[in-house]
């Protein structure tokens, strides 16, 4: 076991030595005799020679050498460290077993005391350590210094939990236990700088490898491992320092990114505000209020989350910036939040300017074209009054009367094609929402009906002037026969076209007690039709007259309603009836023959009276 411990020892110590400079030593009894190589690490573990002062460098007498040894003893106990059973004689004289134990001490001193692990140090640090990083290897089961690292597997582990890369643990041979810590010892050495204190055998060929060589060995990997770790942190704090530059780099370009595209698109619509113009129709400013809405419920909602993401931006920023004690951040000028804040305050300004602007246009255009269709509507109507002013004051002779309608009569067309300009601007108040106008009290159907009144005063009028000379020249019947014809061609006129259908006709000749069969009817009528184009007032007249200077006088009409009434001085509407007289000839004989009650209500036409009265 000594053996181990002082190879593993001797070891240790040059590589205090070499890492100085110094040769390496080969034997612990031989080279630290003179105290040489005592003192030289010594130096090795402080900053100079004036720290232990001068000594003898080849010292040859044994004075000589105690003094060395003297000196590096007291040196040692005056760093703190407390040696025990040990003087400058045990050295020179080689005491195995002492200096071994004085170097263990060292060991503790100089590697193993300051490692802390979870508030444990030292020996129980350090396997709290080893058994944390090699706790995820189902294999490994540190529980001590000794026969916990007889296999290798523990040592392999414990560079694969750092450095993975250096072995492949899994593909390891578990029973290879010669071999798994050759491995370890090989990568160690070339990859970690650990050096090799120990042999395989010292480990795999003992029944319980020594603890104090296992210790100081495991502390290497444990010191390699730290420093590896400081190194990782110290690369971590600056990684870690420039992600969070970089972060705030970036969070920095994307809110003046951000700030400067909202700012831009803010000045950019009041822009197309300020330059955009109104046609004066209704359409477009109806199209112009739609976009100016759809802009409040689409694009404005995406700037109002805009800015709100851009402010938030901003203050995350300055709290990174605080939580890591950085130096504030102040936006370029220009994009700060107040400049964002007063375009904002612009936007708002400006979006009230556009809203006034439109419904102002809105409110001109509706009362234009209500002053407009009340204009047309206005002038309409008063030319409407003037032509019936002028038609109700026709007079003179027939004929000149009849020119001075026929002249009004030519004025229609032009009012029809007024009415239709009327219309035109109804539809455009109706489009535009326009439901009151105080300019006017007409609609455009108001104007159409007084126009089809007009219309049809100066039809009736031109037939009335017609049917007068027509009347007039009838020379040949008394005024009582006209009155009479004329008012039964009328009654039967039922259209006011001043012509007469021929079931029409039919029934005015029978109103007069003339009845045809259908087929002399048909015959009468279209030699009418051939003669005059239409039976027309004129037409009706002579066809009158033509049937009374031939077949009507007051004898035979009074036969023929005696045939009729069966030979009663009275004639029913049952007998009327029953002759098979159309029915408009009854209803019109009915209300213009004198007529008395009987005993049962029922109404008796006096006809001889009646026909007393027509031809006088």
């Amino acid at each position: 076991m000594d053996s181990t411990q002082e190879r593993t020892f001797c070891k240790w110590l040059n590589t205090k030595l070499e890492a100085n400079g110094y040769p390496p030593m080969h034997s612990l009894v031989q080279d630290l005799s003179d105290g040489v190589r005592l003192i030289q690490l010594m130096l090795a573990r402080c900053t100079g020679d004036t720290s232990l002062g001068r000594y003898n460098r080849t010292p040859r007498m044994r004075v000589q050498k105690a003094e060395n040894v003297n000196k590096a003893l007291e040196f040692i106990r005056q760093r703190g460290i407390k040696l025990t059973n040990i003087g400058p004689e045990d050295i020179i004289d080689g005491n195995l077993k002492l200096i071994l134990g004085m170097i263990w001490t060292l060991v503790l001193r100089f590697t193993i005391a300051d490692i802390s692990e979870e508030g444990l140090s030292a020996k129980e640090g350090l396997l709290l350590w080893a058994q944390r990083k090699t706790a995820p290897y189902k294999e490994v089961d540190v529980q001590d210094f000794s026969i916990s690292w007889s296999d290798g597997l523990a040592l392999c582990a414990l560079i694969h939990c750092h450095r993975p890369e250096l072995l492949d643990y899994d593909k390891l041979d578990k029973s290879d236990r010669h071999g798994n810590t050759r491995l370890a010892f090989q990568v160690a050495a070339d990859h970690l700088g650990v050096p090799q204190l120990l042999e395989v055998e010292d480990l795999c060929d003992s029944t319980r490898p020594d603890e104090r060589s296992v210790m100081t060995y495991i502390a290497s990997y444990f010191h390699a491992f730290s420093t590896m770790d400081q190194a990782e942190t110290v690369s971590r704090r600056v990684e870690k320092f420039s992600e969070l530059m970089q972060s705030v780099w970036t969070s920095k370009n994307d809110y003046e990114r951000r700030a400067r595209a909202l700012l831009h698109a803010l000045s950019e619509v009041q822009k197309k505000w300020s330059t955009s113009r109104f046609t004066g129709s209704y359409t477009d400013a109806k199209e112009q209020s739609a976009t100016f809405t759809t802009y409040k419920h689409t694009t404005k909602r995406a700037w109002v989350t805009e800015r709100q993401d851009v402010t938030t931006l901003l203050g995350n920023i300055q709290t990174k910036l605080r939580t890591y004690g950085l130096r504030e951040y102040i936006p370029p000028l220009g994009l700060a939040l107040s400049d964002l804040d007063d375009a904002w305050n612009d936007l708002l300004q400006s979006e009230a300017k556009r809203s006034r602007a439109i419904n102002a246009q809105i409110r001109q255009i509706k009362e234009s074209l209500r002053k407009e269709f009340a204009e047309l509507a206005n002038d309409f109507s008063q030319r409407l009054h003037v032509i019936s002013l002028e038609l109700s004051g026709v007079a003179g002779p027939l004929e000149t009367q009849q020119d001075q309608v026929k002249e009004i009569q030519t004025r229609l067309p032009t009012l029809s094609e007024v009415l239709t300009r009327v219309a035109k601007a109804e539809q455009d108040c109706v489009a535009a929402n326009v439901e009151e106008n105080d300019y006017t009290v007409f609609t455009c159907q108001d104007l159409e009906f007084e126009l089809g009144l007009v219309a049809q005063s100066l039809t009736k009028k031109i037939s009335f002037i017609d049917n007068q000379i027509v009347s007039r020249n009838m020379t040949n019947l008394t005024p009582a026969q006209l009155e009479q014809f004329e008012s039964t061609f009328r009654y039967f006129d039922r259209d006011e076209t001043n012509t007469l259908s021929l079931t029409e006709t039919s029934a005015a000749l029978a109103s007069q007690g003339l009845v045809y069969s259908d087929e002399d009817m048909t015959y009468i009528y279209d030699q009418l039709l051939q003669d005059y184009g239409a039976v027309t007032f004129e037409a009706f007249i002579n066809l009158l007259v033509d049937i009374t200077e031939d077949q009507t006088s007051p004898e035979q009409l009074r036969e023929s309603f005696r045939g009729i009434a069966g030979n009663k001085p009275f004639v029913t509407e049952l007998d009327m009836r029953l002759a098979q007289l159309p029915v408009s000839a009854v209803d019109y004989l009915s209300k213009v023959i004198p007529s008395t009650n009987n005993e049962v209500g029922e109404p008796e036409y006096d006809y001889d009276t009646w026909l007393r009265d027509v031809f006088a």
